[in-house]
């Protein structure tokens, strides 16, 4: 039996998550006008370093990573530092990254950390969880780790996201140095993970049995996923990844799909200009539902589902962090018909962006003295 993921919270639930975070808020702006919607922008909780993801408990408290190694406990606006995580190697864009809650959460408290893992002179992509006991975090284990270390701190991707069967998609980058690898199916760089709660290769997976190929792959050819959600009403993977100088991608994830790269692309070479690869079109390799432009340096990913936002109903808000914008995308099936760009140079780099259980949004900021914000109906 499928179970769902998403469930509408009561209005108690909802009340205690605001409770949670009302100590420390500021609005910052009291009224933000939108093609559609009117809305408040508050500080839940400032004075966090290069904060990455956030993730919310049952009890209306928030989990945020910051990228040095930390994971904070957020309840009633007051941040604690729990003890006990991984530690990591925080170089280039390596550091703490995601953190995502097991959807059965209430029966077995397991919160889900990325990291980068290794040495200063290579790290990989690491899946580790624990539960929160205190002011710590315990009972860790490292479920997986990709295949291979690789020099240089960048394209990590990290993303998490519980489909609705309880098997877990994990992103991760080409790692920049050698992009080729995200054509390997022997390679974890460059793909779309799904794994079993405990880390194991879900059985149905689409290379499964296949001799050359990792079981642990759902979908390749991809530069750096680092905004990934489902549609829940729908069933659709929407993914954002970077492109190079240019190229930045909205996609859907399917199965077993190749999405291209590093030998299509939409972007330009950064040293020369010219068309990356071979092209941008080539058979068996996927196009992307949208491509971003101009560059939107794309983090964090949200769908709009719920009462809080009935105009933005079924949208999807796309961080930059580079662009320091959301980009509301209004798609009709799998086809972008609109885009508005929200909160434009306001706030900064955008990190992440969830939808919370109270139905509000909530927005990472990608700075030394970075942010989490909610956005509201105002």
């Amino acid at each position: 039996m499928q179970r769902l993921l998403a469930p509408v919270l009561t209005a108690a639930v909802a009340v205690m998550l605001t409770h949670a975070c009302a100590e420390s808020e500021t609005v910052i702006q009291d009224s933000i006008g939108t093609q559609y919607q009117t809305v408040r922008l508050v500080e839940v909780i400032g004075g966090l370093e290069h904060p990455w993801a956030v993730a919310f408990l049952p009890d209306g408290s928030m989990l945020v990573t910051e990228r040095p190694g930390r994971l904070v406990h957020v309840q009633d606006g007051e941040p604690t530092e729990l003890s006990g995580v991984p530690e990591v190697v925080s170089i280039g864009q390596g550091g703490m990254m995601e953190v995502a809650v097991h959807p059965d959460y209430e029966e077995n408290g397991w919160v889900y950390l990325t990291y980068s893992e290794g040495s200063s002179d290579a790290t990989a992509t690491t899946l580790a969880r624990g539960r929160i006991d205190g002011d710590a975090f315990t009972d860790v284990e490292v479920l997986f780790q990709q295949d291979r270390h690789s020099s240089r701190g960048r394209h990590y991707g990290s993303k998490l996201v519980f489909m609705d069967d309880g098997t877990l998609l994990m992103s991760i980058g080409d790692r920049g140095a050698d992009p080729p690898r995200a054509q390997d199916l022997g390679d974890h760089a460059g793909t779309v993970l799904r794994l079993n709660d405990d880390g194991t290769p879900a059985e149905d997976n689409p290379f499964v049995g296949v001799d050359y190929a990792h079981d642990e792959i759902y979908s390749y050819g991809h530069r750096n996923i680092q905004g990934l959600d489902i549609d829940r009403q729908t069933g659709v993977i929407w993914s954002t990844e970077h492109g190079p100088r240019g190229g930045d991608e909205l996609n859907v994830v399917e199965p077993g799909k190749n999405y291209g790269w590093p030998v299509i692309s939409h972007g330009r070479n950064y040293g020369t200009e010219q068309q990356w690869g071979r092209g941008r079109v080539r058979d068996g390799m996927e196009q992307p539902v949208w491509e971003f432009l101009p560059t939107l340096a794309p983090s964090g990913l949200a769908v709009v589902r719920g009462d809080q936002f009935p105009d933005w109903e079924g949208n999807l808000l796309a961080g930059g962090l580079a662009s320091r914008q959301i980009q509301r995308v209004v798609v009709e099936g799998r086809t972008v018909v609109h885009i508005e760009a929200l909160l434009l140079g306001e706030i900064g780099r955008i990190r992440d962006v969830r939808v919370g259980p109270d139905g509000n949004i909530y927005i990472v900021t990608d700075h030394g003295d970075g942010a989490v914000y909610r956005l509201e109906p105002a």
